[in-house]
């Protein structure tokens, strides 16, 4: 996003970030529904095409958290550092509603 418009937003930084972890948490919840739907498919070809989905959502999935990684907007094996980025956004969206 335009360095310009994040900082009229009040986001500076932040938008990359936040844009991420909805997008990871939006494939969190396809592959939720993927596996409730392969569940109450049918037909075995509808299964079939579900897990397709699936193995796509699941692949989605993992790219987003690499690229959060590599960001350093996400850190799966160290909860001290991923409480910091936690509590950092938690402050961000505060300030934003104060404003």
């Amino acid at each position: 996003m335009n360095q310009f418009i994040q900082n009229m937003v009040g986001m500076g930084g932040m938008t990359d970030q936040v844009i991420a972890n909805d997008f990871l948490m939006s494939a969190k919840s396809g592959i939720r529904n993927y596996t409730i739907a392969i569940t109450e498919a049918a037909t075995p070809e509808l299964r079939t095409v579900l897990r397709e989905q699936l193995q796509a959502a699941i692949q989605t999935h993992e790219n987003i958290t690499s690229y959060m990684i590599s960001k350093g907007y996400y850190h799966p094996h160290n909860l001290r550092e991923q409480l910091q980025v936690d509590l950092t956004a938690s402050q961000t969206a505060t300030n934003l509603a104060q404003q």
